[in-house]
C-alpha cells in the first residue's frame, strides 16, 4: 500500500508541475518554409536581423584588429 502511494504522489507532482504549453513547432514550420526570399538566418524577424548584424559586426572588427596585430608583428619597433 505504501508504494501504490508513494507511486501517486510522485506522478501527481510531476504531472501537475509542468505547464500545459501549446505546441508551437507547426507555426514555427509554416514560418520558415514560407517562401518569401529571406535566407533562412533571417526568417524569425527583427531579433535575427540584430543578432546577424552584431555578429557580422564583431567578425569584420576582429578580422581587422588581427590584421593590424599580424602587420604589427611584422615590423617590429627598433630598441634604442
Amino acid at each position: 500500500k505504501e508504494w501504490n502511494a508513494l507511486q501517486q504522489v510522485a506522478r501527481r507532482t510531476i504531472t501537475s508541475s509542468a505547464r500545459r504549453e501549446r505546441n508551437r513547432v507547426p507555426e514555427k514550420q509554416k514560418l520558415f518554409q514560407e517562401d518569401n526570399g529571406l535566407p533562412v538566418h533571417l526568417k524569425g524577424g527583427a531579433t535575427d536581423a540584430l543578432l546577424y548584424r552584431a555578429t557580422m559586426g564583431l567578425t569584420v572588427f576582429g578580422t581587422g584588429y588581427v590584421l593590424y596585430e599580424l602587420w604589427k608583428a611584422s615590423f617590429p619597433q627598433k630598441k634604442d
